[in-house]
């Protein structure tokens, strides 16, 4: 199989990564990447040459012999490599342009400030409690989410810009995972939740949740 997936189950930036591929039809080869056992396995001499920022996800494809990180990079490229039914970058560069400023959003501005190792260095260097870490993670998801509401009023549909599943789609649910993983209260962004909802009932999105991985514990 020339499609490697390195990873993490409950990985947010690996989980958008799962989507695109399940969107657009690939089988891929999923190799798990403990981002907590034995110290985090993303730290092994092995990965490590794989991914020098010791972060997931990684893809690697063989057959074009390249070795990409980063999710948003990954999904272009995916969409560019694989014809399927799902466009997830759209062809117009204005549709384009909005599609990637609200991937931007959550990717950049609301996921990083949030991620483990970030939550990991409050506790070590910060001597923060698990309940400060979750109100930090909780702040910041609120933020940016307040904002992503007020923008789907203006542009969305039964996705986020109407009825195209597209990259900012599969940006937004795993934020949702998180989200309720922090307990914020979901009923106050109903265009976010009934985005997510239709998002998960399609099959690509389903097989994606981290639950449903082989490396869920």
């Amino acid at each position: 199989m020339s499609i490697k997936l390195h990873g993490y189950w409950r990985s947010t930036a690996t989980y958008r990564v799962r989507i695109a591929l399940n969107l657009k039809g690939v089988d891929y080869e999923y190799v798990p990447v403990h981002l907590v056992a034995n110290g985090g396995e993303q730290h092994s001499m092995d990965y490590a040459r794989l991914n020098p920022a010791h972060l997931v996800p990684t893809l690697v494809d063989e057959d074009e012999d390249i070795i990409l990180n980063q999710s948003l990079a990954i999904i272009e490229y995916l969409d560019e490599r694989y014809e399927s039914d799902f466009r997830l970058i759209p062809e117009h560069k204005t549709e384009r342009a909005r599609v990637r400023a609200l991937a931007q959003d959550i990717a950049c501005d609301i996921q990083p400030v949030g991620n483990l190792r970030v939550l990991n260095a409050l506790k070590g260097a910060f001597n923060a409690s698990q309940d400060d870490v979750s109100v930090w993670a909780a702040h910041w998801i609120t933020l940016g989410f307040d904002a992503i509401e007020k923008r789907l009023q203006t542009q969305s549909g039964k996705y986020c810009f109407d009825f195209d599943v597209t990259m900012a789609d599969i940006c937004l649910v795993p934020q949702v995972y998180n989200a309720k993983r922090f307990n914020i209260d979901m009923d106050q962004y109903p265009l976010i939740s009934k985005i997510a909802d239709n998002c998960n009932a399609l099959e690509a999105f389903e097989k994606a949740k981290p639950e449903n991985q082989i490396d869920a514990s």
